[in-house]
């Protein structure tokens, strides 16, 4: 079974998660020729301070602009 994870910010609305889930979903049976049922897609939401790049957290770096 194909395992799709996604790291990102959080979703505020439970339809754009479904969205989301719904989208990667076809694009992994259209790829791997799978039955939807075979697809796994796992949302990881990760607030703005605990992400940071280029060397600042993105909590930060929303505070400047």
């Amino acid at each position: 079974m194909p395992l799709i994870t996604v790291d990102g910010p959080r979703l505020a609305e439970v339809e754009r998660k479904r969205q989301l889930v719904e989208k990667l979903t076809q694009a992994a049976v259209e790829v791997y020729g799978l039955p939807k049922e075979a697809i796994i897609v796992l949302i990881r939401e990760n607030a703005p301070e605990n992400v940071g790049v280029a060397g600042q957290l993105i909590a930060d770096r929303h505070r400047e602009a």
